[in-house]
C-alpha cells in the first residue's frame, strides 16, 4: 500500500506542486477532412503521450493549461494550447520540409527538397508484400533501375541486386549495404525485414561517391525502426500459410508419353534395353509427386517501444520458419534487436544497440534434378514398398542410383550465428557543429555438418564419410564524423568531415573423416582422417571523406564530395585512390515568377563524379606460394607458386554523369521522377587467363573500359482520393545499355600488340554449357554460340550456319551445314533485358485495402541448358524428356517444316549441342503479390489497430519461356543468364496475416 501511494505521489507531484488541474482531453486529428491514424500526441516537456486510433481519435489526460505537441510523418508539427478544453479537434497540414527530414542518404539525413542526387526511398511497409527472410528479394520491382535476380523457391534462398547495370567484370556486382550508418558489405546479412523502417537506394555519383571504392555498384542504405517518445506501444505481426511449387511451362513426359516418343524413333528397332516393350506405357512413377509437398511458412514478430525525450528504447524479436515445398528441407531463423537512445544532457546523446540472429537449416532434401530427369519407368520402390538399391536390375536406367535409398541415412545441417553491436554517440559542440561517433563490431559464426552412411552410394567406397566445417569472421567498423549545419539569411550550408576504418578477419576449419560404424556422427569415431584444411583471411580499408551541401533560398542547390581510400589489396604503387562528385539542383517551383498552381514541386538535377572498385582477391599485388598437401613430397612439406603478382594493379574507377527531374502535381496527386545516366568504367579489373607453364593459369590485370547508359522512370498518382476511397497506381521502368568499349592490347605470338577478345563461361559451371565473349563494342553478357539454322525439311537433320566474314568482321555470306564442327561461332543475344521494372496498384475503401504488385522484363535472353538434356532428340536415353511446347513440332517425313530434328535412339546428329537453339526470350509479366486486408476499429478495447489480411504471392506468370521460371535464381549472389538441369522452382504462397498494435 505504501509503495502504491508513493508511486501515486511521484506521478502527480508536479501537478500538485503547480496547482494544476488534470483533465481528460479527447478529439480527432485530420487533414483536409481525412482522419489520420497513428499521430503522436505528447504533452510538451513530458513523456505523457498517446496516439490516434484507426479513425483518428485520441484521448489524453493532461493539465488544463498544457501544450500538446502533435507530430506525424509528412506533416508540420503543431503545438496546441489546451486552455481548459476537454474536446479538442486538431487539423494538420502537409509540410514538405517535415517529410524531407526522413530521407536518409550517405552518412546522414537530408531534406528531400535539397537533394541533388538520384535516389529512391522504399518504405518498410511497401517491402513486406512478399514473405521471405531475404531482404534482397523484397526489392524486386520496387524501384526503377534496380534489377533483382531473385532467390529460388528453396527456403532462405537469397537474391542478387544490380543497380544501373553491371559495372565490373570481377567480384560481386551487388551494391554496398549500409545498416543504421554501418557499412556491412555486399549483402544485408540476416537482417529481419520486419525491423526495416526505410530503405534508400543510392544510384548516381552525387549519392554514392561519398562511399568511394565501395560504391561502384550503388548503395542501399537501411534504417531500422526507432523508438518514438510517448507512451509505450506493443506491436505483433504474424503470417502463416502454405507454399507450393510453380513449375512454369516445363512439363516432363509420363510413362506412356515417353514410350510413344521412343517408339517414334526412326531406329526404334535398335532399342536394346531388356524392358523395352509396350508394358512400359503402364509404368508411370511420378518422381515430381514423391519429392514435393505443400510446404508451410510461418513468420512472427513482436516489438515494444516507448520512452521519453531523455530515454527511449526499441526492442523486437522475430521468428521465420519455412518447410520447403521440396521435401526434406527445413529453414528456421530467429532475430532480435535492441536499440536505446539516452540523452543525459542537452549536448550528449548515447545510442547503444545490439542485434543478432540464429539461422538453422536441416537438409535431407529430395533431389530437384531427379524430379525432372529420372525415368517414369523406374520406381524407387519394389512391389512390397521397400526401397530398391542402387543400380537396380529392375530399372531401365540400371546405371543410376536411387537417391531415396541414400536419404534413409544421409543428411546435413548448418547453423549460422550473427551478432552486431554498436556504441554510438553524438556531442553537440555548438549550435551548428556536432561530433558523431559510430563504433560497430560484427561477429559471424557458421558451422555445417554432413553425414554419408557407409551403406549409401556416396559413402560406400570409403566406408562412410563425416564432414565438419567451421568458419567465423569479425568485422570492425568505426567512423568519426564532424557535422556542420549553418544557416544565415537565405543561405543553408551543411556537410561532414570524417575518418573511417573498416577491417575484416576470417578463419576456417574444414575436416573430413572416413570409415565408421553406421549411426555414429562425430569425427571421433572415424578410422581415417581424410582431410584437414583451414585458413585465415584479412583485409582493411581506411578513408577520409568530406561532403558539403549548399542551399540558397531553397531554390539553388549544390553539393561537392571527396573521399580518399586506402586498401590492403593494392601495392604501394596504387595503395590509395581518390573519388569525388559535383552536383547541382534547381527548385523551379520556389521561383517567385513560377505561378503554376497545379505544380506543387518541380526540380532539375545534374551530377558528375567517380566511384571505385577493388579486386576480389586479398593480395593480388604479391607473388604467392601455396604451402599445401598438394605441394608436399614424400611426406615432407613443400610450396608451389600459386599467384603471379601485379604491383602496378590499380583502382577500377567508374565516372558517372546524369541528369534528372522530379515533379509533384495536382495537389500532390501525381508524381514523376525521370533520370538519364551514363557510367564509364576504366581500368577494369579482371583475372586474365595465361599459359599454365608456371603452374599459374591467370593474373590480375587492368584490362579495359566499359560503359553503361540508360534511363529510369517512376510515375504514379492517386486516381481517386477522398474521405472514404483512395485508389493509387505507380509504375517504374529501367532501361540500361551495356557495352565493353575498350580492351587493352596484349602481345600475340609474333610479339605484336593486338586486341584479343576474351572467351568466358556463363557462370553455370557445367561443361558443355554456353559461353560468352568480351569484345569491344558489345555488351559484356553477349553469348558466343554456334547459330541454329533450323531443321532440314528433306531429311530432318539439324542445321547450323557457316558465316564468312572479311578482315573487318563484316558478314560476306551465310550457308547452312548439318556438320556441327563446321558451324561458326557468332556473337548473338545477351542476358540483360532492354526494359524491366514493376507496377503496383492500391485501393483503400473505408477499412478495406487491396494491393497488387506486378513485375515485368522485356528484351533479355536465357540459355536454357536443361533442354540440352531434356529436349535432346534421343541423344540422352538415361533421363526423362520434356513435352513439346505449343507451336513446336518434330520432323517425321520429307517436306515437314518442323522446329525439332528427327529423333533417333542414341542420336549422334549433335542437334542438342550448344547453340542458339536453346537461347530463349526471358520476357515475362508476373503478379508478385495480391493482398486483401481489413482494419478493425477496436479502440474501445485499448487496441490501436488490428488488421487481418489474405495474400497470394507469385500467383501467375505470363511468358513464352519453356523452362521453369524466366527469373533465373541467383547463384551465390551472382546473376546468371543460363539455367541448369535441376532448377528449384519459385513457390506460390497463400498467406494469412495478422497485425495488432496496442
Amino acid at each position: 500500500m505504501k509503495k502504491t501511494l508513493l508511486a501515486f505521489i511521484v506521478m502527480f507531484l508536479p501537478y500538485i506542486m503547480l496547482g494544476q488541474e488534470t483533465i481528460e482531453i479527447t478529439g480527432t486529428v485530420s487533414e483536409k477532412g481525412m482522419t489520420l491514424p497513428g499521430v503522436n500526441i505528447v504533452e510538451k516537456g513530458t513523456n505523457n503521450g498517446t496516439m490516434t486510433d484507426f479513425d483518428g481519435n485520441y484521448t489524453i489526460n493532461a493539465p488544463s493549461d498544457a501544450v500538446l505537441v502533435v507530430s506525424y510523418m509528412g506533416y508540420a508539427t503543431k503545438e496546441v494550447q489546451v486552455n481548459g478544453q476537454s474536446k479538442l479537434d486538431i487539423v494538420l497540414e502537409q509540410d514538405a520540409a517535415a517529410l524531407d527530414e526522413v530521407v536518409v542518404v550517405g552518412y546522414g539525413a537530408q531534406k528531400r527538397e535539397s537533394l541533388t542526387g538520384a535516389l529512391q526511398t522504399v518504405e518498410g511497409d511497401d517491402l513486406r508484400d512478399v514473405t521471405t527472410p531475404s531482404v534482397e528479394n523484397m526489392l524486386n520491382g520496387k524501384a526503377p533501375g534496380v534489377f533483382v535476380a531473385p532467390g529460388s523457391g528453396q527456403p532462405g534462398s537469397k537474391g542478387s541486386v544490380v543497380i544501373r547495370g553491371q559495372a565490373t567484370l570481377s567480384g560481386t556486382t551487388s551494391p554496398l549495404w549500409v545498416i543504421d550508418g554501418v557499412i556491412v558489405g555486399s549483402g544485408p546479412g540476416e537482417l529481419n525485414p520486419d525491423d526495416i523502417e526505410t530503405m534508400t537506394i543510392l544510384k548516381d555519383a552525387a549519392s554514392t561517391s561519398i562511399y568511394g571504392s565501395q560504391g561502384a555498384n550503388g548503395v542501399i542504405v537501411v534504417t531500422t525502426k526507432n523508438a518514438k517518445p510517448g507512451e509505450t506501444t506493443i506491436s505483433f505481426s504474424s503470417k502463416t500459410g502454405i507454399n507450393e511449387l510453380n513449375n512454369g511451362n516445363l512439363e516432363m513426359m509420363n510413362g506412356a508419353e515417353l514410350y510413344d516418343y521412343y517408339a517414334s524413333f526412326t531406329n526404334a528397332d535398335e532399342i536394346s534395353f531388356p524392358r523395352w516393350n509396350s508394358d512400359l506405357r503402364n509404368s508411370n512413377f511420378d518422381w515430381w509427386d514423391v519429392a514435393t509437398r505443400s510446404g508451410f511458412t510461418q513468420n512472427y514478430n513482436v516489438s515494444i517501444q516507448g520512452g521519453s525525450e531523455t530515454l527511449r528504447s526499441y526492442a523486437s524479436v522475430g521468428l521465420y520458419d519455412e518447410q520447403g515445398a521440396v521435401k526434406g528441407f527445413d529453414y528456421t531463423r530467429y532475430n532480435f534487436r535492441f536499440k536505446t537512445e539516452y540523452r543525459p544532457t542537452d549536448w550528449l546523446k548515447i545510442k547503444p544497440s545490439i542485434n543478432g540472429s540464429l539461422r538453422d537449416v536441416q537438409d535431407r532434401q529430395y533431389s530437384t534434378t531427379a524430379m525432372y530427369s529420372n525415368l517414369p519407368w523406374d520406381s524407387p520402390y519394389d512391389e512390397d514398398g521397400n526401397l530398391v538399391p542402387h543400380r537396380s536390375s529392375d530399372w531401365v536406367n540400371s546405371a543410376s542410383t536411387n537417391y531415396l535409398y541414400d536419404l534413409q541415412w544421409n543428411h546435413s545441417s548448418n547453423k549460422n550465428y550473427e551478432f552486431m553491436g554498436n556504441l554510438d554517440f553524438d556531442i553537440e559542440l555548438t549550435d551548428w557543429l556536432t561530433f558523431s561517433s559510430v563504433n560497430n563490431i560484427r561477429y559471424n559464426h557458421y558451422k555445417a555438418k554432413s553425414y554419408f552412411d557407409p551403406r549409401s552410394s556416396a559413402g560406400e567406397s570409403v566406408n562412410g564419410r563425416i564432414t565438419d566445417y567451421r568458419s567465423e569472421y569479425t568485422r570492425q567498423y568505426t567512423n568519426q564524423i564532424l557535422r556542420f549545419n549553418k544557416n544565415w539569411g537565405k543561405h543553408d550550408f551543411n556537410g561532414i568531415l570524417a575518418y573511417e576504418y573498416n577491417d575484416y578477419r576470417s578463419e576456417t576449419l574444414d575436416a573430413y573423416g572416413t570409415g565408421f560404424i553406421p549411426g555414429f556422427e562425430v569425427l571421433d569415431v572415424v578410422a581415417k582422417p581424410e582431410r584437414t584444411k583451414g585458413g585465415i583471411s584479412e583485409w582493411a580499408v581506411q578513408s577520409v571523406l568530406f561532403n558539403a551541401n549548399y542551399d540558397y533560398d531553397n531554390k539553388y542547390l549544390g553539393q561537392v564530395s571527396f573521399r580518399r581510400d586506402g586498401a590492403s589489396n593494392f601495392g604501394d604503387n596504387a595503395k590509395y585512390g581518390n573519388f569525388f562528385s559535383l552536383s547541382g539542383g534547381w527548385n523551379i517551383h520556389n521561383e517567385n515568377w513560377f505561378k503554376t498552381d497545379w505544380v506543387n514541386a518541380l526540380k532539375l538535377r545534374a551530377s558528375y563524379g567517380s566511384v571505385g572498385n577493388r579486386p576480389s582477391s586479398l593480395y593480388p599485388q604479391y607473388d604467392l606460394y601455396a604451402v599445401s598437401s598438394g605441394a608436399s613430397y614424400n611426406g615432407n612439406p613443400g610450396a608451389l607458386i600459386s599467384q603471379i603478382g601485379n604491383e602496378n594493379l590499380t583502382w577500377e574507377k567508374t565516372y558517372t554523369s546524369g541528369a534528372g527531374i522530379d515533379a509533384s502535381l495536382f495537389d500532390n496527386r501525381a508524381r514523376l521522377t525521370f533520370d538519364y545516366y551514363e557510367k564509364n568504367t576504366e581500368n577494369i579489373l579482371y583475372r586474365v587467363p595465361i599459359s599454365g607453364l608456371t603452374g599459374v593459369t591467370s593474373i590480375w590485370q587492368n584490362i579495359g573500359e566499359m560503359q553503361n547508359k540508360g534511363i529510369e522512370l517512376a510515375i504514379g498518382g492517386d486516381i481517386i482520393r477522398n474521405q472514404d476511397l483512395t485508389w493509387s497506381i505507380d509504375v517504374n521502368l529501367g532501361h540500361n545499355v551495356n557495352k565493353l568499349t575498350k580492351l587493352y592490347k596484349t602481345k600475340d605470338a609474333n610479339g605484336n600488340y593486338v586486341v584479343r577478345p576474351i572467351i568466358v563461361g556463363d557462370g553455370l559451371g557445367i561443361a558443355g554449357s554456353a559461353q560468352r565473349m568480351l569484345e569491344p563494342g558489345r555488351p559484356v553478357d553477349t553469348y558466343y554460340l554456334k547459330e541454329w539454322a533450323g531443321v532440314n525439311p528433306e531429311n530432318g537433320l539439324p542445321m547450323w550456319y557457316i558465316v564468312d566474314r572479311d578482315s573487318d568482321g563484316n558478314e560476306i555470306s551465310r550457308t547452312t551445314t548439318s556438320n556441327y564442327s563446321e558451324a561458326t561461332f557468332e556473337k548473338t543475344g545477351k542476358v540483360s533485358p532492354d526494359v524491366f521494372g514493376g507496377f503496383s496498384t492500391s485501393l483503400n475503401y473505408k477499412q478495406f485495402d487491396l494491393n497488387a504488385v506486378f513485375g515485368y522484363s522485356i528484351g533479355g535472353q536465357i540459355y536454357n541448358y536443361s533442354r540440352q538434356e531434356y529436349d535432346s532428340d534421343g541423344t540422352y536415353t538415361d533421363r526423362n524428356q520434356m513435352k513439346l511446347q505449343p507451336g513446336w513440332s518434330r520432323w517425321e517425313e520429307p517436306g515437314d517444316i518442323a522446329t525439332h530434328p528427327v529423333a533417333r535412339y542414341n542420336n549422334q546428329d549433335k542437334g542438342n549441342s550448344t547453340s542458339t537453339r536453346y537461347l530463349e526470350k526471358s520476357d515475362f509479366l508476373k503478379l508478385r503479390s495480391l493482398t486483401l486486408g481489413y482494419n478493425f476499429d477496436l479502440s474501445k478495447y485499448n487496441i490501436d489497430n488490428l488488421r487481418l489480411s489474405l495474400a497470394g504471392e507469385n500467383l501467375f506468370v505470363i511468358t513464352d519461356y519453356s523452362g521453369v521460371d524466366p527469373e533465373i535464381p541467383a547463384n551465390n549472389g551472382a546473376v546468371l543468364g543460363s539455367t541448369g538441369p535441376g532448377v528449384y522452382p519459385m513457390t506460390r504462397k497463400f498467406m494469412l496475416g495478422l497485425n495488432v498494435k496496442f
